[in-house]
C-alpha cells in the first residue's frame, strides 16, 4: 500500500512539473509573438500558436481585445519569424496558402520586427534561391503594407537592397510593400 501511495505522489509531482513546463513554454511563445510588434499593438493582440504538424489548426494561447493577431516563430519554416498582423494581412497569407487571389478591401499592416524567414522577393511559392527570384536569406525587421489601391506602389523599387521601402512579389496577386525598420528589442 505504501508503494502505491509513493507512486501516486511521484505521478502527481510529475504532472505538476509537466504543467509548469507547459505553462513556461506558453509564456515563452506569447512573449516571442509579442516581440514582433510594438507593445501598443501586441499587448492586447490575440496570440495564436502553430499546430504541431503543418496544416493543422492554430491554437489560441491568449484571447486579445484589439484587431491584431500575433504568432511566435513558425517551427515549420526556417529562420526566425514571429509576426503581428491585422485582418487584411491574414487574408493575404490565407490567399497565398489557398493559391487564390486575395480579397483586400482596405489598407492592412503586418509587423515583423524580429525579421523573417528566408524568402523569394519575386514569388511567394519559391522554396530556394534561383537567378530570377532575388532570394533573401535573412529578412531584415520590417513592416508590411497591403492595399487594394495599387497606385501606392507607383515609383517604388522592387529590389530589397535599395535602402528603403520596396515592392515584394511584384506582378503577382500578392504584391505588397516592405518597409525595413531597425530591429526591435523587447524590454
Amino acid at each position: 500500500m505504501k508503494i502505491l501511495a509513493v507512486l501516486a505522489l511521484i505521478l502527481i509531482g510529475f504532472e505538476n512539473l509537466c504543467a509548469e513546463a507547459q505553462s513556461e513554454e506558453v509564456k515563452r511563445k506569447i512573449e516571442e509573438a509579442m516581440s514582433a510588434a510594438p507593445p501598443s499593438i501586441s499587448a492586447n493582440a490575440t496570440i495564436l500558436n502553430y499546430p504541431a504538424e503543418p496544416g493543422g489548426d492554430k491554437v489560441i494561447l491568449r484571447q486579445g481585445t484589439n484587431e491584431w493577431t500575433c504568432l511566435p516563430d513558425n517551427p515549420h519554416m526556417p529562420g526566425h519569424n514571429p509576426m503581428c498582423v491585422d485582418a487584411q494581412m491574414i487574408e493575404l497569407f490565407t490567399a497565398i496558402a489557398e493559391k487564390r487571389d486575395p480579397k483586400i478591401t482596405q489598407t492592412g499592416f503586418g509587423y515583423f520586427l524580429q525579421g523573417g524567414a528566408p524568402r523569394s522577393n519575386a514569388n511567394p511559392y519559391d522554396t530556394g534561391p534561383s537567378p530570377e527570384n532575388e532570394w533573401m536569406e535573412v529578412q531584415v525587421p520590417h513592416i508590411v503594407v497591403v492595399s487594394p489601391d495599387k497606385s501606392i506602389l507607383e515609383g517604388l523599387p522592387t529590389n530589397s537592397d535599395n535602402g528603403g521601402p520596396w515592392i515584394m512579389w511584384s506582378g503577382t496577386p500578392y504584391v505588397h510593400i516592405m518597409i525595413p525598420v531597425p530591429k526591435y528589442l523587447p524590454e
